[in-house]
C-alpha cells in the first residue's frame, strides 16, 4: 500500500551529506493506469452545446492522446543506436517529464535510492562522513564538520571545497550528484580532494565513513542567563529532543529564550505544529488550503513548557517552510520578535507518497499554507523585526551579530 507522508519541505543552504538529487521515475507498469487517469479528468465528454456555438471537435480517447507516447518508445528500442536501451530509465525520465510539465519546483519524483537518501535527514541517523554541505555552487562545498564526525577527525574544515573524489575530477557533475559519491557504507573509505582558501595546492584526505546521528536540537546557557536552542530540523525526533532540551534549560530559571532557525529548511508538518506549540499556549499555527477549496486549520496544542518566557526567534534565508510555520505563527501571535534576515519563502505542503513494488516516491503538492494573519509567504519570505546581515568579516572573525542583536533585544524586553 501506498505511504503518504505530510512534509513541508524546503530549500536547504546547509545540507546533510545524505539528501538526494530529485529526480527519475516508476516502472511502465504503474504509468499506463495514471495516465488514464488522468487523460480522463482533463478531458470530460461534452454533453450539449447552445446552437449558435461552434462545434467543438471530440476530444482524443486515452489511446490517441499517447499515441506519440508509444510511437517514441517504439522507435528508441528499433532506432536508437545503442542497444539495449534501459526500460526502468524510460519510463522515469517519462516521469520526471510529466512531473517537470506542472511547473512546481517542489512536485517531483525520487527513485528508491535518492528517496532513502532524502528521508535521512529526517529519520536522523546515515552513513557517510558526517558534514553539512552546501550544493548550491558550482563544487559540493563543506559548510561545516559535524563534531566528532569522521570528517572533523579526518581534518575537513568549514570552507573546504570537494574538487576531486576517490581520484576523479568533479568539475561539471552537479554537486548534487557528488553527494552521493561521498556517501558510502560504514568503515569504508573515500579520499577527498579539497580546495582550501590560503592554500595554494589541493589537499587530499581519507575519511573513514561512519554511522552519523544526525542532530535535530542543540541547546545552551548563554551569558546573561539565557537559554539557547537551535532546531537543525524537523525530524522524526525533533519534538522528543526539544521537550528534553527545554526541561534541562528551564530548570536553570533562564531570564528569555532564544530560538535559531537559521539554516533550518523544514521537515514534517505535524512537527512544526509540535514544536510551536511549546512555545504558544493557544491558537492557530497555520491554515492549509486545497485545490478544491477545502481548508484545515491547526492550532497549538496545550501543555508547553515555554509557553511564557520571553523569546526571540532568529531566521535567515535558510529558514525554510516548516521553520516559517512556527517562526509565522510565533510573529503572528505577538510571542516572540524575528530577529536575522528575511525567509526563504516556500509557502506549500507536499504529500510524499511512496509508490508500489519499491519504485521510489513521488511528492506532489497539495495544498498551500497561510499564518494565523493570512500571510502566504511563498517566494516572498517572512520579514523579520530587527534586520541584521552578517558580513564576510564577521564570518572569518568568528562573530555573530544577529545573535549578539536577539540577546539585546531579549534582555530589553526584560527591562521595558
Amino acid at each position: 500500500m501506498n505511504k503518504v507522508v505530510r512534509v513541508a519541505l524546503g530549500a536547504i543552504i546547509g545540507l546533510v551529506l545524505a539528501l538526494g538529487l530529485f529526480g527519475g521515475g516508476v516502472a511502465v507498469g504503474a504509468l499506463v493506469p495514471q495516465f488514464q487517469q488522468l487523460g480522463s479528468s482533463l478531458f470530460p465528454a461534452i454533453s450539449s452545446q447552445p446552437s449558435d456555438a461552434p462545434i467543438a471537435t471530440a476530444q482524443p480517447s486515452t489511446e490517441e492522446l499517447f499515441a506519440p507516447f508509444w510511437q517514441t518508445w517504439d522507435l528508441v528500442h528499433t532506432r536508437f543506436v545503442d542497444q539495449p536501451v534501459d526500460d526502468t530509465a524510460l519510463m522515469r525520465g517519462s516521469i520526471v517529464g510529466m512531473l517537470e510539465a506542472l511547473g512546481d519546483e517542489h512536485t517531483s519524483y525520487m527513485d528508491p535510492d535518492q528517496y532513502l537518501q532524502a528521508n535521512t535527514e529526517l529519520s536522523g541517523e546515515y552513513e557517510g562522513i558526517g558534514a553539512w554541505v552546501d550544493t548550491g555552487g558550482e563544487y559540493l562545498t563543506i559548510v561545516a564538520p559535524m563534531p566528532e564526525s569522521p570528517a572533523e577527525k579526518a581534518g575537513v574544515k568549514a570552507g573546504d571545497v570537494i574538487i576531486g573524489v576517490d581520484g576523479e575530477d568533479m568539475t561539471g557533475i552537479d554537486p548534487t550528484l557528488v553527494v552521493h559519491r561521498v556517501l558510502g557504507p560504514k568503515g569504508t573509505t573515500v579520499r577527498l580532494t579539497l580546495k582550501r582558501e590560503g592554500t595554494p595546492e589541493p589537499i587530499e584526505v581519507n575519511v573513514v565513513r561512519g554511522s552519523i546521528l544526525v542532530p535535530s536540537v542543540e541547546s545552551k546557557m548563554l551569558d546573561g542567563d539565557v537559554a539557547y536552542v537551535q532546531l537543525l530540523t524537523f525530524g522524526d525526533e525533533t519534538t522528543s529532543d526539544l521537550r528534553a532540551a527545554l526541561s534541562t534549560l528551564m530548570a536553570d530559571n533562564p531570564r528569555g529564550l532564544i530560538l535559531d532557525l537559521r539554516g533550518n529548511g523544514g521537515g514534517y508538518l505535524n512537527t512544526a505544529v509540535e514544536v510551536t506549540s511549546e512555545f504558544l499556549a493557544e491558537g492557530v499555527v497555520l491554515t492549509e488550503r486545497f485545490g478544491d477549496g477545502n481548508e484545515e486549520v491547526y492550532r497549538a496544542r496545550s501543555g508547553g513548557p515555554a509557553t511564557e518566557i520571553p523569546m526571540v526567534v532568529l531566521i535567515d534565508a535558510g529558514s525554510a517552510s516548516a521553520s516559517e510555520i512556527v517562526a509565522g505563527a510565533l510573529q503572528d501571535h505577538g510571542r516572540a520578535i524575528l530577529v536575522g534576515e528575511t525567509t526563504y519563502g516556500k509557502g506549500s505542503v507536499q504529500d510524499w507518497v511512496t509508490l508500489d513494488g519499491d519504485g521510489g516516491a513521488v511528492r506532489v503538492t497539495v495544498a498551500r499554507w497561510y499564518t494565523p494573519n493570512n500571510r502566504q509567504i511563498n517566494e516572498a519570505g517572512l520579514k523579520p523585526d530587527l534586520e541584521v546581515l552578517i558580513s564576510e568579516e564577521d564570518i572569518a572573525a568568528g562573530s555573530d551579530p544577529q545573535l549578539d542583536r536577539a540577546i539585546e533585544a531579549l534582555l530589553a524586553q526584560q527591562e521595558g
